[in-house]
């Protein structure tokens, strides 16, 4: 009886109730064992909000399992719903597919069958597969970056926390990705934005520098949102940042 160890992954944490997800990857590797009468699971690790992509082999715990599991003679099978669950780095991925063949491990897939190292064209076709998943997440992430940069020069909010002058608002616009959620942007703050037009006069009427600024505000009894006094460094953020004089940035401090 051959002993198979079933590898679920889903790169995103929204993944593993949704559809196309772990459930999904788990039910179809049971379905494929049952046509195989030598075949029996005793094993599963599950990769929950692991970019196969992102994240090198030697970052994933169940990666290192794997190996352990294969010089120790645990298991003579992996099997996975699509070959990309395993990775889908063109440089890592291959390699640790001829690893585990070496060792003895057969490496199968629900949808793309056996995986091979028999022949010099079994090893390029290998190498040709992950290097096709790799391009696809290169071009998905060029995508996402994409549509993201443009949401935000939009004035849509991508997340993380509100600059000061600012407060983040629901929009009735459906998310672009997450059918669940709403797009948000940012809006002025009454109170805070008033704060912000008061250190661009200080520092281009009155020619104050950080130092003068911070020392008014603080005298006069201005705060920040922590309810704290100001100090240079906050000044000179606020200052700097491109989004008072109305331009957007994406994937930089604010």
């Amino acid at each position: 009886m051959k002993r198979v160890w079933c590898l679920y992954r889903v790169s995103k944490k929204q993944q593993v109730s949704a559809d196309e997800d772990i459930p999904m990857q788990k039910n179809a590797c049971y379905e494929f064992v049952k046509n195989k009468p030598d075949w029996t699971i005793t094993n599963e690790l599950y990769e929950k909000g692991v970019s196969g992509w992102k994240k090198s082999l030697n970052e994933r715990d169940e990666m290192a399992i794997l190996k352990e599991g294969a010089l120790n003679k645990e298991f003579d099978v992996l099997l996975v719903f699509m070959f990309d669950r395993l990775g889908r780095r063109e440089d890592e991925t291959p390699v640790m597919v001829n690893f585990l063949i070496q060792n003895g491990i057969e490496v199968w897939s629900v949808k793309e069958g056996q995986r091979k190292i028999e022949s010099h064209v079994d090893k390029l076709l290998n190498y040709i597969s992950f290097w096709q998943s790799d391009g696809e997440s290169q071009k998905t992430s060029i995508r996402v970056k994409e549509a993201k940069k443009q949401l935000s020069e939009q004035g849509y909010f991508q997340g993380g926390t509100a600059p000061f002058g600012y407060k983040i608002i629901e929009t009735n616009q459906q998310h672009w990705k997450y059918k669940d959620r709403r797009i948000k942007e940012l809006v002025p703050d009454e109170v805070e934005s008033q704060m912000i037009k008061l250190i661009y006069h200080l520092y281009v009427d009155k020619l104050m520098g950080y130092r003068k600024i911070t020392d008014y505000l603080n005298a006069h009894g201005f705060r920040t949102r922590d309810g704290k006094e100001f100090v240079i460094s906050t000044i000179k953020r606020i200052l700097e940042n491109p989004i008072y004089i109305g331009r957007k940035r994406y994937k930089t401090a604010t």
